[in-house]
């Protein structure tokens, strides 16, 4: 596939705050984070419509959205990216929160990064790190990232000793799971046994230089998409192993900087906070959406607006593709832009 230009992506929404993972629903709703006030979310349409839905019952302490997850009824699940703490919380469409997720083994849970639901209904959340602050672990010595899965026989770490885990998804057909480790700079596999147990793992791809993955989709061609905080990449893992740069947005000084930071152990907030680039403010996710799963959605940082791009691949539908909304879809103004 041809590699792609700031010119070829449009934009979708205003005044984001922090949209880091972006969800599509097949009705053409997408769902984005958002870190205003009590912390919730923002719903967009393709139109133009958009409204915050905003966590009503947090005002003293706020819920710091990464990772979310959509559930039937319009439900949704945040992956709590506090300063000390996180969990997973449940924002429901009344705008209360009830935490899910909040403690481990007698212990509250770090700051924690991303929560997906899979066909069976169950969670796997990730922890980048057990390091404080989060911004010490951004070292190719990182390893204290886990995954936890929560299903109907409680929660427990299932992978540990990762170097800083972010997104994860598992196949369409619940046999594998794939997790970026962003200072690890891995796309690591798992083996997946019918009771949740993670096995064999192994590296799939080992990333070179300005490449930190964050956001992992799956395409029905049977490819892996990649996106790389800092250097605004879009990649692809071909079925037979090759890896495809689809767009890039970054600056060749800046990427140097952050290299020599990263490579002697130095790099810090200013190296992810100061990106520089012409568009793309530190991409971070990928959903497709669209009638045919081929609009790509693009997550990202610092932005305040959604990039998208036409892929030449459909997205797979993810476990949430088809749930109902419930009173979700009605918070939405039903002409021009609102803010919720």
């Amino acid at each position: 596939m041809a590699l792609l230009s700031v010119s070829d992506l449009a934009f979708l929404g205003h005044g984001l705050q922090r949209p880091e993972c972006v969800l599509a629903h097949s009705s053409g709703l997408l769902v984005a984070p958002d870190w205003t006030d009590g912390g919730g979310i923002t719903l967009l349409t393709p139109d133009g419509r958009q409204a915050r839905h905003l966590a009503r019952d947090r005002a003293d302490n706020p819920l710091r959205p990464n990772g979310i997850a959509l559930e039937a009824g319009g439900n949704i699940l945040i992956a709590h990216l506090g300063q000390e703490e996180g969990g997973v919380y449940r924002l429901r469409p009344d705008g209360c929160s009830e935490p899910v997720l909040v403690e481990l083994d007698g212990k509250v849970l770090p700051p924690t990064n991303f929560v997906t639901r899979d066909h069976l209904g169950r969670l796997w959340v990730t922890v980048s790190t057990r390091v404080t602050p989060r911004a010490a672990d951004y070292r190719a010595t990182a390893a204290t990232g886990f995954i936890v899965l929560l299903d109907d026989k409680g929660a427990r770490i299932v992978a540990d000793g990762l170097g800083y885990a972010n997104e994860c998804l598992l196949s369409p057909d619940g046999t594998r799971l794939y997790v970026n480790e962003t200072f690890g700079r891995r796309l690591t596999a798992f083996d997946v046994t019918e009771d949740g147990v993670l096995t064999n793992r192994r590296c799939l791809v080992e990333f070179g230089d300005g490449t930190f993955p964050d956001g992992l989709a799956l395409d029905e061609a049977g490819g892996i998409w990649i996106v790389s905080i800092v250097s605004n990449r879009v990649m692809r893992l071909t079925p037979d192993g090759k890896l495809e740069t689809i767009l890039e947005d970054s600056d060749p000084n800046h990427l140097n900087w952050v290299e020599a930071a990263y490579r002697s152990a130095n790099m810090d907030r200013p190296h992810l906070d100061g990106v520089v680039s012409k568009r793309l403010r530190n991409i971070s996710n990928l959903a497709f959406g669209g009638r045919d799963r081929r609009h790509a959605y693009l997550g990202c940082l610092l932005g305040q607006s959604i990039a998208c791009f036409r892929s030449p691949f459909a997205g797979i539908a993810p476990p949430h593709w088809d749930l109902p909304l419930g009173q979700l879809a009605s918070l939405l103004p039903t002409t021009g832009a609102a803010d919720g």
